[in-house]
């Protein structure tokens, strides 16, 4: 019985790999190239570095993805502006409805004309808004 199990063998833990890589080398670095290497493996988005520095000797593409933190908060920004533009049009509707509810129509007109001045205010800021950022665009995100 015992030499049944001998024969059969082990069939649990790791599956043995076709082409296991068995050769191993080792490269010395100073600190300012150490320090470009690390960035230069942050940028590619690999998770393992032996592959990284595989690709680099084999000469594979190698991605690198830049990550603009000015773009990014002003991304933010406008999306910020974005959600508060849209709350100011429901303000907006319901003071017109609370006007003309609660007042009569000569003095709701007035107050409506008081309040169209400030929306045409806010047109010309949003126009600015976007003229910003088509500039922001060209200079920027299209690199």
């Amino acid at each position: 019985m015992d030499n049944q199990k001998k024969g059969q063998g082990k069939k649990t833990g790791r599956k043995p790999k076709t082409d296991p890589a068995r050769h191993r080398y080792s490269i010395s670095l100073n600190d300012k190239e150490n320090d470009r290497f690390i960035s230069l493996f942050e940028k590619s988005g690999m998770k393992i570095m032996a592959h990284f520095i595989t690709a680099c000797v084999f000469e594979r593409t190698i991605k690198t993805v830049k990550i603009d933190m000015n773009a990014v908060e002003y991304h933010t920004r406008l999306t910020n502006l974005y959600s508060q533009f849209r709350a100011i049009g429901v303000n907006y509707n319901q003071v017109v409805k609370i006007l003309y509810r609660n007042f009569s129509e000569k003095k709701a007109s007035a107050y409506l004309f008081k309040l169209e001045n400030q929306t045409a205010e806010l047109a010309q800021l949003c126009q600015k808004i976007i003229d910003l950022t088509h500039e922001f665009e060209k200079k920027h995100l299209e690199k």
